[in-house]
């Protein structure tokens, strides 16, 4: 995810979206590249390709999963700009899993059907489509009727403005400020808002499209995007690994792409473009470090795309294309471990992939423990504790401000849109569970076990259940008397956080908590808190755990002293204009005006929105800031600060 949503609710963390590969050490580099270069192709072979034998029910699904697998997608697609629309049709190839199928069922949201057709050795023919009414999570149930043979259908549609899934934004919305721009956003379940499809995370599909755009502007999309691309509004993809829904992404606006290394590279708006690459240019050393730890890099390119501010997540791990916030362009990559946790979905998530949302701690679990280990292996192990050590901070504050069944991994979402179940849990919950794995068993025990899931489950769509069973069979049972079957399963659906959880603790932290409290004790003055050295993770912890009764003349000193109200530091700025709300130092109000103005990312905004509510006067100018703020924001954001503030 979306990134992230560890970038959600966490406001004191820091951290926060084929060819059968062996793992054998002694397999020859020439081998795996002639195995990659198969991906490429799309020549996906072995247990990959395939669904593991487990019946699913997917509660946000209306699919009928059991009786037809979808396998390919065929896109046509006028990007409609006036109009806020795309406008054309989808192909859909399928198995049929069942004798006697009769109807195709799809998911829609917000989407105009126009015409449906189904395939036949005489061509199209046109077919009998009913739309229901609309549910207000899951929309509304697409039934296409079919012949006792066809297996492809094609449904010709037209999107609405009001598309959950996608963003159009004007030019004045975009840092150009020149040419309009459109993203689309489908984690959890907007693909159906810009796709009739069966948006489940079970389905697993290979696609191509075609996008037809104004002249001068530059379409990409979650699939092989050329660099050297033609501006010529007639732009061709195509993604031959099986990915979910959730994972079919598009970006059209006024884009220039910089290449980073042979197979990174950073499409942006002119403006962000240089100060991106310069960001983010450890992206190759990124990808290495994980083939490394991990096994091979499965998708041939890895490249960003850097979004408008009103992208609504810190990244969002769309396969070959990762979309990234510009909020992380601090100008010094202390804010780069986003881009490590996206990357880490290539192998977490997109590679092996929650089957239902219930089993969503699967994907950012295994993320946020990759994303780590990633920037333990790059930037050394002091950093990435500091990181693990803010994540657990924003974690343990979270858990308690929860409703309990939220802070379960395995979470029963009971019909609920599963955005609104989104917290920090599966997140950091999931990744200390994994450090708890890894303790217990040693890191060398435990990479190959993970080497081996990934390896085993490339392409495939897994539930809690087989995961268990899996972890059972490779590492429980092989090594006897660590870690039994119980403990896991308290890891798992018990609410709130385990006793046996790691505590991952930072000596620098500590020495900023012993000079804190000397401060706040009248015993030392700020000049003496060695604050030149601090890195960001340094930054945000002292923030963070400063006491929220401070006195307004203690906040005038740290201001005075520290420049915080000015900070470019996004994440700096939000732990001190959070701070400064709730102590009433109103002299950030300005600053806190531009910031919600300027930027739609949940995680920096929301918390600020909430806290804001909480008096009458805070109320007032939440209310008068996000009159003028809404119109720039993402519908996921708008939805979910509608309900904090009110439209």
């Amino acid at each position: 995810m979306k990134t992230s949503y560890k970038y959600l609710l966490l406001a004191a963390a820091f951290s926060l979206a084929a060819c059968q590969q062996e793992s054998e050490d002694t397999k020859s580099s020439k081998e795996t590249v002639k195995q990659e270069q198969a991906v490429d192709k799309g020549e996906v072979k072995g247990a990959e390709a395939k669904h593991t034998e487990t019946t699913r029910v997917d509660e946000h699904s209306y699919g009928n999963l059991d009786e037809v697998e979808l396998k390919h997608l065929d896109l046509e697609l006028n990007v409609n700009f006036e109009a806020r629309s795309l406008e054309g049709f989808v192909d859909i190839t399928f198995d049929r899993l069942k004798d006697g199928v009769s109807t195709l069922v799809l998911d829609t949201r917000d989407i105009d059907i126009q015409k449906a057709q189904y395939m036949t050795d005489a061509g199209w023919v046109d077919t009998e489509f009913d739309l229901a009414d609309k549910n207000p999570v899951l929309g509304s149930k697409l039934t296409v009727e079919l012949d006792d043979n066809t297996t492809k259908a094609r449904v010709y549609y037209r999107t609405q403005p009001q598309a959950s899934g996608l963003q159009w934004l004007t030019p004045e919305q975009t840092a150009g400020k020149k040419h309009p721009f459109v993203y689309s956003q489908a984690q959890a379940i907007h693909a159906r808002s810009f796709i009739p499809i069966q948006d489940s995370p079970a389905v697993r599909v290979t696609y191509k499209a075609n996008l037809k755009t104004p002249k001068d502007l530059l379409a990409v999309m979650s699939a092989f995007n050329e660099p050297d691309t033609e501006l010529d509004g007639d732009y061709h993809f195509e993604m031959p690994q099986a990915i979910p829904p959730y994972l079919i992404a598009l970006g059209v606006g006024n884009l220039e792409f910089k290449a980073m290394s042979d197979r990174t590279g950073v499409y942006a708006e002119p403006g962000l473009l240089d100060a991106s690459v310069a960001e983010f240019n450890d992206t190759e050393e990124m990808v290495k470090v994980t083939e490394e730890m991990f096994g091979p890099y499965r998708w041939g390119r890895y490249d960003l795309l850097i979004l408008p501010p009103s992208f609504p997540f810190g990244g969002m791990e769309n396969p070959r294309l990762s979309f990234i916030t510009p909020t992380v362009i601090a100008g010094d990559k202390s804010l780069v471990n986003l881009i490590a946790h996206e990357l880490a979905h290539s192998w977490s998530g997109n590679l092996v992939t929650n089957a239902t949302w219930r089993d969503f701690w699967l994907n950012e679990g295994f993320t946020s423990y990759v994303e780590n280990r990633i920037m333990e292996e790059l930037y050394g192990k002091k950093r990435a504790t500091m990181e693990r050590a803010l994540d657990v901070q924003g974690l343990r504050q979270e858990v308690e401000a929860l409703p309990k069944g939220d802070t379960i991994l395995n979470v029963n979402l009971d019909g609920r849109d599963p955005d609104d179940a989104f917290s920090g849990v599966p997140y950091t919950k999931g990744q200390m569970f994994l450090t708890y794995l890894e303790n217990k068993f040693g890191r060398e025990v435990f990479d190959e076990f993970l080497v081996e899931y990934f390896n085993s489950h490339a392409f495939q769509s897994l539930t809690t259940e087989e995961f268990k069973k899996y972890l059972n069979e490779n590492l429980l049972e092989k090594h006897p008397g660590v870690v039994s079957m119980d403990e896991i399963n308290v890891w798992i659906h018990e609410p709130m956080l385990p006793e046996m959880m790691p505590n991952p603790t930072s000596d620098a932290f500590t020495t900023i908590d012993s000079k804190t409290k000397a401060w706040l004790g009248g015993e030392t003055q700020l000049s003496e808190m060695g604050s030149a050295e601090w890195t960001v993770h340094e930054w945000l912890h002292f923030i963070n755990n400063l006491p929220e009764d401070l006195k307004l003349e203690q906040m005038k000193q740290l201001d005075q002293a520290f420049s915080l109200t000015d900070s470019t530091n996004n994440e700096i700025a939000h732990a001190w204009l959070m701070l400064a709300v709730k102590t009433n130092y109103d002299v950030v109000m300005p600053r806190l005006e531009t910031y919600l103005v300027s930027i739609g990312r949940r995680k920096l905004i929301v918390p600020l929105y909430r806290e804001l509510m909480n008096t009458d006067e805070g109320a007032k100018f939440a209310k008068r800031v996000y009159k003028v703020a809404r119109p720039g924001y993402h519908p996921l954001a708008q939805g979910t600060i509608d309900e904090i503030v009110g439209k």
